[in-house]
């Protein structure tokens, strides 16, 4: 027996796309222990040594990297990748994309989670206002205070953001994990190239983008329902006016 043409279809099954509230809150732990753990160490002088071998790790007799010169142009179209006006750029457009796919709860939570790291970084970068290393040449612009990393909190924060965002879109686990490691590779290598360049402390570069995982994944946990509220106000105000 066939159906009729104006059978209803049944609405496909609504995927989830967040992250377990429980499992993002031991993650953003685990992120910010380690945060606070270089916090509590830098200022003291404790990772002085750390940082002076890291930074001096792998360069020639003139403290440039080692390597190609196309190595190098390779490393600041990768730090480029972490920089305010492109994370935004790509914020608004996975934010569109988002809104487009109707995942607009997502989309909202997106925007938030991205704008209070900003936020939350410059904060940081206020309250340490470490200087930047001089000890190596400085291979690209930088400007501000160095602990903790701005690169690395804000790609840490954006990309993992974007990737639980996106994991909407598919209903296999391996999937969805997969978009998280591949953000988190990319966010750390983001930040590894801010000691490349010399313009960050190894210290400096771990606590961002240990700092911007642990925002990614408490936003994840808690800025869920006011992106909820929100778009539930927006189709409040929008919504006709029902006839009585």
């Amino acid at each position: 027996m066939h159906a009729s043409p104006e059978s209803p279809v049944a609405p496909r099954h609504r995927i989830d796309p967040r992250i377990n509230p429980r499992r993002a809150l031991i993650a953003a732990l685990a992120c910010w222990s380690g945060f606070a753990a270089f916090a509590w160490a830098m200022p003291a002088g404790r990772t002085a040594q750390f940082d002076r071998l890291g930074l001096l790790f792998w360069r020639a007799h003139d403290l440039r990297p080692l390597g190609p010169t196309w190595l190098l142009e390779w490393v600041r179209d990768l730090t480029a990748m972490g920089g305010f006006l492109q994370l935004k750029l790509y914020t608004i457009f996975a934010v569109v994309a988002l809104f487009w796919l109707r995942c607009r709860r997502e989309g909202v939570l997106l925007a938030l989670t991205v704008l209070s790291a900003s936020l939350v970084n410059v904060a940081f970068k206020a309250v340490f206002g470490r200087p930047r290393p001089e000890i190596v040449p400085h291979l690209t612009e930088a400007g501000g205070a160095s602990f903790p990393s701005g690169h690395s909190f804000n790609a840490a924060s954006s990309y993992i953001a974007f990737a639980l965002a996106f994991a909407a879109l598919s209903p296999r686990a391996s999937v969805r994990h997969t978009l998280v490691a591949a953000a988190m590779l990319l966010s750390l290598a983001i930040a590894w190239s801010r000691v490349w360049l010399g313009v960050h402390w190894p210290s400096d570069v771990m606590a961002g983008w240990l700092g911007g995982a642990g925002w990614a994944f408490l936003a994840s946990a808690l800025l869920y329902r006011p992106a909820e509220t929100v778009v539930h106000a927006a189709d409040e105000l929008t919504a006709p006016e029902k006839v009585s």
